[in-house]
């Protein structure tokens, strides 16, 4: 039923809440793990629109501290015998799921979501929400509250 299995990650303990579900689809289905860190550029956050060429030091700061932590994340999933491939990319985080999520003919994706409402979720938007309207692929959700994590 399911081939690969798309997890975006951001590095927190919230969104790594998907990956023992999403193990256990895998096991299950004998499917593909793709782990997706989404690098965000720190002027992203304050001039989304703004595009700098060249050398970015921050941003080559935060692609190196996402790829170390794909593959802690992978070493614990290979370990339990799972399949994977890493994707780091950069660029506005729901679009960037979406996109991989056809490129990579996804079957699924599965990710956690915060379970705001009114609102916080007005204020701070919801990625989550987003990847959800915009999949074309079934979207699993993790519900975790901020005690969880």
């Amino acid at each position: 039923m399911y081939k690969r299995i798309l997890v975006p990650l951001d590095g927190s303990a919230l969104a790594e809440a998907a990956l023992p579900h999403a193990a256990t689809l895998a096991s299950r289905f004998d499917a593909e793990v793709i782990l997706l860190r989404v690098v965000v550029s720190p002027y992203a956050i304050v001039a989304p629109d703004l595009v700098l060429a060249g050398y970015d030091p921050d941003l080559q700061a935060l692609t190196n501290e996402a790829t170390q932590y794909l593959g802690r994340k992978s070493q614990g999933l290979a370990e339990q015998g799972i399949r994977l491939k890493e994707v780091l990319c950069e660029g506005p985080v729901a679009e960037a799921i979406l996109d991989h999520a056809v490129s990579l003919d996804v079957d699924l994706i599965v990710m956690s979501t915060h379970g705001r409402g009114g609102v916080l979720r007005w204020v701070y938007g919801s990625v989550a929400d987003r990847v959800l309207q915009g999949a074309t692929c079934p979207v699993l959700l993790i519900r975790v509250r901020e005690t969880q994590e």
